[in-house]
């Protein structure tokens, strides 16, 4: 699969690595190639950087995982993403895109054409470079109302290693995952129960 990241920080930076590793080619989208966060994704052979527009043209999937605040700007530098899969792992807890609740909803109504699903969000960046607790990977959820997005959410879920991707709903769900995310940043750094725990829904 070909996926431009957006975001080269500490979760964009863990997926594009577990992703690279898993075989997918990986198009870095930054604003200077020749001076970025993440250089050192480089060293994979699956992992190259581009412009912002040509790593988007060059991509099947897109993932964002910048500050929400600039998810305008980031979707004009985007260019046409018409067809494309947009996932969503902002949090807008902290800020959020002018005149929007959350980049979620930024994006639906700044990217038409687009396929947006919400996913990448709930854990911390440590969850996403190593999923597993006792071999057993944790869980990680998606939401949208796009079929196709939420498919291929979840086989890029997979292939980082988390056990299961679970369905949280459509569009309307979304902001359900950012809600997770805060209970997942509350238990973890407020309660102090450190970055390493993660979430897992058992049945029975």
């Amino acid at each position: 699969m070909n996926i431009a990241i957006i975001g080269t920080g500490n979760v964009g930076g863990a997926l594009a690595s577990a992703w690279a590793t898993a075989g997918h080619r990986i198009y870095l989208g930054v604003r200077d190639t020749n001076n970025f966060k993440g250089a050192d994704l480089l060293a994979h052979q699956n992992t190259t950087a581009h412009p912002i527009p040509e790593a988007v043209a060059a991509a099947d999937v897109v993932l964002l995982a910048a500050a929400p605040q600039f998810t305008q700007s980031i979707v004009a530098a985007m260019g046409d993403v018409k067809g494309k899969i947009i996932i969503d792992a902002m949090n807008s807890l902290r800020s959020h895109p002018e005149g929007y609740a959350n980049s979620f909803d930024a994006l639906k109504s700044l990217a038409p054409g687009a396929e947006v699903v919400k996913c990448f969000n709930t854990t911390g960046f440590e969850n996403m470079k190593d999923p597993s607790y006792g071999g057993e990977g944790v869980d990680m959820f998606v939401a949208g109302s796009s079929k196709r997005g939420k498919e291929v959410a979840v086989k890029l879920a997979k292939d980082c290693g988390f056990g299961e991707c679970w369905d949280f709903g459509g569009d309307d769900k979304a902001g359900l995952l950012e809600q997770l995310a805060f209970c997942w940043i509350n238990l973890a750094i407020m309660q102090g129960h450190g970055r390493g725990m993660a979430f897992k829904l058992v049945k029975r």
